[in-house]
């Protein structure tokens, strides 16, 4: 507590009124009393001139005046005349008085040092000096013990005045003086402490604000804010913490979704380059099976291991068929590079959906009959027509279908369904079968992924369709996924329908 600045503060104000009181009541001890003295000196001797300029010589003519200054100066005055007779004395007695000390350092009478001082004596030899000419000593009244101070003045007439103050009443009035100090002295420090316990805290109350505030910036808070108002040292610091706490906020900010997108792209490199990896073996190991055939075969055909037209034609066959599959398999490959690659631009147009559908079924009709399985649709709007590039939309119905044929049950159950709201139109195509396992859902639509690789050898897969399907929606930045159902698996799509269509549902 007290190394805090409210506290240094608050003890500095108040030690500076101690002191200052202190120091007050040392002055007035040391030189009041002088200061008293000397004007009360300059008291008596304006209205001793005063006196001197009025007096003619009868006294009664003058006797308001003399009473006057008497109670003015708070003195006791009277007057001699030439042979040392009182002839005016404002006090019930004559002084009995003698000299204690010579207040003058010159021009005055001093008593010889040798006998007591005679006040008489020493009043005619005033009379060698000049009219007017006032002199201050110090007296002792002998009965009463009393100090004075006591200035004596030659008249015009010759008769002397003396006006003495007692110093008693001088002493006291320092006393009170000091007193009275001492007094508004704890006043003031008792009110000043308050004054200055209540200053300290207004005035550390703002940068104890900006002190927690830098805390909280320390520690990467920015919400808060100074609320320091006005324009002096203290206001210009909270506005400049508010500013600095505004810049650090945002290059913090800024920073941290670099560092994120930063993060996010080593990820994805590592990502890419794990898949290049993985890419590279699912190429080699889907290509070493029909190389490997077609480089039997081939060799068959030329070491004539087979005279018979018969398996001649059938050595060619199986050579062709694997020949299909490579060069599907290259042309999946290079339309997923392609696409992924981020060259390949998708050509959009307005199309009806609903007569895609229909003519991608019409064209499968065949592998259907086939494969006996029964389609079924349920297709809304007869005019549905949609935004986005025909060509690769139809490549990914052609995938979800050749999907749902090689993965169908026993039940033989396809059906293509759609739905429309204000923006979208959605596609789903359901096969009967068995559900996916849910932690291969993701993978799905990662390149050569497969779920049950039997099953797909078996049909020539290559686990290439749906990572096509996922490149192609990304590019139309739509939707897509897959979904267990009952009695089946459901995949759907999304495609951006045209505004303002009139559609018959």
């Amino acid at each position: 507590m007290i190394k805090s600045i409210r506290a240094k503060l608050f003890l500095s104000i108040t030690l500076l009124l101690i002191c200052f009181i202190s120091a007050l009541w040392i002055l007035n001890s040391i030189y009041l009393e002088k200061y008293y003295i000397d004007k009360k000196k300059n008291i008596l001797q304006k209205n001793a001139q005063n006196l001197v300029n009025i007096y003619k010589g009868n006294v009664s003519d003058i006797q308001n005046e003399l009473d006057i200054t008497a109670n003015i100066t708070g003195s006791n005055i009277d007057i001699r005349d030439k042979n040392g007779k009182i002839i005016y004395m404002s006090s019930r007695r004559p002084p009995e008085e003698k000299s204690t000390n010579n207040v003058n350092d010159k021009n005055q009478v001093k008593p010889p040092p040798d006998k007591p001082h005679n006040v008489d004596n020493y009043d005619n030899k005033v009379k060698q000096y000049p009219v007017g000419k006032g002199m201050f000593e110090y007296r002792t009244d002998v009965q009463m013990k009393i100090d004075f101070l006591t200035l004596v003045v030659k008249l015009s007439t010759g008769d002397i005045m003396a006006i003495r103050v007692p110093l008693v009443s001088i002493k006291e009035s320092v006393d009170i003086a000091n007193r009275f100090v001492i007094i508004i002295g704890f006043v003031i420090i008792f009110f000043g402490s308050i004054w200055a316990y209540l200053f300290s805290r207004k005035f550390t109350k703002p940068i104890l604000e900006v002190n927690n505030i830098a805390r909280n910036m320390a520690k990467f808070d920015f919400s808060k804010k100074c609320s320091i108002s006005g324009n002096d040292e203290i206001g210009q610091l909270g506005q400049s913490v508010n500013y600095l706490s505004e810049e650090l906020d945002t290059a913090i900010t800024e920073l941290n979704e670099k560092n994120q997108k930063l993060e996010e792209d080593i990820e994805k490199e590592r990502k890419i380059d794990e898949m290049r990896k993985e890419f590279i073996s699912s190429v080699s190991h889907e290509l070493r099976t029909p190389l490997s055939l077609i480089q039997g075969y081939a060799e068959g055909l030329i070491s004539n291991v087979n005279e018979s037209e018969e398996d001649r034609n059938f050595y060619c066959d199986v050579i062709m068929q694997e020949t299909i599959k490579m060069n599907k398999l290259v042309r999946d490959l290079l339309n997923l590079s392609q696409i992924e690659s981020g060259y390949f631009q998708i050509d959009k147009s307005e199309f009806d959906i609903t007569y895609l559908i229909n003519y991608m079924l019409t064209k499968y009709k065949s592998i259907f009959t086939e494969k006996n399985v029964n389609v079924y649709t349920e297709l809304l709007g007869e005019n549905c027509i949609v935004y986005g590039d025909v060509v690769r939309i139809e490549q990914v119905l052609t995938n979800y279908i050749n999907n749902a044929i090689n993965h169908v049950d026993e039940n033989r159950i396809i059906k293509i369904t759609n739905s429309i709201d204000s923006n979208k139109v959605r596609v789903n195509v359901f096969n009967t079968g068995k559900h996916i396992p849910e932690g291969s859902i993701k993978k799905l639509w990662n390149s050569f992924y497969k779920v049950d690789k039997a099953r797909t050898r078996a049909y020539g897969g290559y686990g290439l369709g749906l990572s096509i399907v996922k490149a192609i929606q990304d590019l139309h930045k739509s939707a897509y996924g897959v979904e267990n159902v009952e009695h089946g698996v459901n995949f759907w799509f999304e495609i951006d329908k045209v505004k303002d269509t009139n559609l018959q549902v």
